[in-house]
């Protein structure tokens, strides 16, 4: 077996073609799938609370898609590590409530900031020293606050459309029961077959157009600064970069984290101004792509992650028709396969939000804080229920001489 690659410098052993292998791309297409089914609903929420139209949430979506693809691609087949870059789920999820009444503008400089932040952190190694300030289960119990609300929906939809939502939360136990990686797709097919079935559908009307990028001038201010970009950048780099890392080093890698950090962060500048709110490390994703389900070599298992990068490109193309299609889905479809495609994520950030008991009751203020939904000074919840669980942290832990 050859030993995986350790730094992005590595020395080509042969040509991709020759590690080409049917698991390998069978698994980057799983992993595409499962990203994108999950993700984009919430793309078109966020952009349809900050009041976009088709063009430019299509120009957010693209953006992201070619970023993450064309970088994916490139760190993927220089390394001959499986680099996975994705968009920040909880970062989406996020801004669908942060976005309400920002500008775009503003909320685009905000993007950059957070991207900048981002790249400097690779670049001079503040990745550590940055992280060790905030406890993980204060980062944790601020993204189960944020989800929290998406996963009550799937509830609140059952007055609305019963039959529809109740099909989709069946489709979603079998689905983790006997296929766990294609449960999220498992729920949008029941979703979309049960909404055909009943007419729901309004497919006369969209335009299926191709991708157009839309260039958004940024616009810097403080509050847009503190109610957006500080909670993307401390969810992307708590929930996205750290944990892709990790599952990197799990499967054996040794990845330069600070380099890839950066490249993420310079990735996402690029984007930006064009909607794109982050470009991270994949995290639930990776994990698809660095197993031996991809290949049984390690070395080899990079093929799963460029023919991940490579169908983004692709995607890249058509996002703008993607955002159109689910624009014509039913609100309780959406709202359902939102939910319960960030059940894990709000598992995820429960548990590890609960983890330490001596750190429960701060993290317990960050999740109440974070989901109540309260701002001021036009700064989201976000940013308060972060606050307040390091303020709580600090008066919990301080030790008396």
């Amino acid at each position: 077996m050859n030993p995986p690659p350790d730094s992005l410098a590595v020395p080509l052993r042969a040509s991709p073609a020759r590690d080409l292998s049917v698991s390998a791309v069978v698994a980057g297409l799983v992993a595409v799938l499962v990203s994108f089914g999950g993700t984009a609903v919430l793309m078109v929420q966020a952009g349809h609370a900050a009041g976009l139209d088709a063009a430019r949430i299509g120009s957010w979506l693209g953006s992201i898609c070619l970023a993450l693809g064309l970088g994916g691609l490139a760190l993927s087949l220089r390394s001959r590590m499986p680099v996975v870059l994705a968009w920040s789920t909880p970062g989406a999820a996020l801004l669908v409530t942060a976005l309400a009444g920002v500008p775009f503008d503003q909320a685009v400089g905000a993007f950059v900031l957070a991207s900048a932040v981002t790249l400097a952190c690779g670049l001079f190694g503040w990745i550590d020293p940055i992280m060790r300030r905030v406890p993980p289960e204060i980062a944790s119990a601020m993204l189960a606050g944020v989800l929290l609300d998406f996963g009550l929906k799937i509830f609140t939809r059952l007055d609305d459309q019963p039959a529809l939502v109740l099909a989709m939360c069946a489709a979603y136990l079998l689905g983790k029961r006997w296929a766990p990686r294609y449960a999220v797709l498992a729920v949008m097919a029941a979703g979309l077959a049960v909404a055909g079935a009943t007419g729901q559908l309004r497919l006369d009307g969209v335009d299926w157009r191709l991708t157009e990028f839309v260039w958004t001038t940024p616009v810097f201010t403080w509050q847009a600064a503190i109610s957006i970009g500080v909670p993307i950048f401390v969810v992307a780099l708590a929930s996205q970069n750290l944990p892709g890392l990790a599952i990197l080093q799990a499967s054996g890698y040794r990845p330069p984290a600070s380099r890839l950090v950066a490249a993420t962060g310079a990735l996402g500048l690029l984007a930006a101004p064009f909607g794109a709110h982050s470009v991270t490390l994949g995290a639930i994703v990776a994990a698809i792509c660095t197993g031996p389900e991809a290949h049984p070599e390690p070395a080899r298992r990079y093929i799963a992650a460029a023919t991940y990068g490579l169908v983004y490109v692709l995607l890249s193309v058509v996002a703008g028709a993607v955002a159109v299609f689910f624009q014509a889905l039913p609100p309780a479809l959406i709202a359902a396969l939102a939910g319960l495609a960030l059940l894990g994520a709000i598992l995820g950030g429960m548990t590890g939000a609960m983890a330490n008991p001596q750190r429960r009751e701060a993290a317990l203020i960050t999740l109440l804080a974070t989901a109540s939904g309260f701002s001021a000074w036009g700064i989201g919840s976000a940013f308060w229920g972060l606050a307040a669980g390091l303020v709580a942290h600090a008066a919990l832990e301080y030790k008396r001489a």
